[in-house]
């Protein structure tokens, strides 16, 4: 029986020898990436980057800010302002009546210059602070006419009481409106201003 010579045929894959276009584009794939390798290792060589990176330019993200509850909406401002006055009374102090919205960034803002130094030390010394709601300019009105705050020029609205209930001073123009744009400064200057 003759014997069966070996075939010189290469084996290729079911998919090359289906589509005779793949054996070069699997060469041409290789070949690209060879070259990329050769370039990535070209240019990775103690040369740095070409460009800065774009996070080492990028400004830090700011601090997201949490509105405080501050105005509540079920007080009684007649009452509290009562007992707040009473308590100046007693501590030789004067208060101040707040009127704004938890919604009011400027109210926001008044709340937390109220809170840092020098002004929680004045604060605390020489004010009863009390809070008193307003809605959306439509709450506890008669509470700002009587003590001639006109709500309607912008919140946060001051006033500064004596401890025997008498108003020392009402903000008429919305001087405080725009807190935002005012430093911690202007807060302490109105203390100062009018602490007993």
């Amino acid at each position: 029986m003759p014997t069966r010579k070996p075939s010189r045929k290469k084996t290729t894959s079911a998919s090359a020898q289906r589509n005779p276009w793949l054996r070069p584009a699997i060469w041409l794939g290789l070949a690209a990436a060879a070259v990329l390798a050769a370039v990535a290792l070209h240019f990775g060589e103690d040369r740095g980057p070409l460009v800065e990176p774009v996070a080492a330019q990028s400004a830090p993200a700011a601090a997201t800010y949490t509105p405080k509850h501050i105005y509540s909406e079920t007080a009684k401002p007649a009452a509290d302002i009562a007992a707040a006055l009473g308590h100046a009374k007693r501590e030789h102090k004067r208060v101040i009546l707040d009127f704004g919205g938890d919604w009011c960034g400027d109210c926001q803002v008044l709340d937390i210059y109220f809170h840092q130094a020098p002004n929680a030390e004045l604060l605390a010394k020489n004010f009863v602070l009390v809070h008193v709601w307003i809605g959306h300019e439509d709450a506890n009105l008669d509470v700002s006419a009587k003590y001639g705050v006109p709500v309607n020029k912008g919140v946060p609205a001051l006033a500064v009481l004596g401890a025997d209930g008498k108003t020392l001073y009402s903000q008429q123009t919305g001087e405080f409106r725009d807190m935002r744009h005012m430093d911690s400064t202007s807060v302490t200057e109105f203390l100062s201003k009018w602490k007993s």
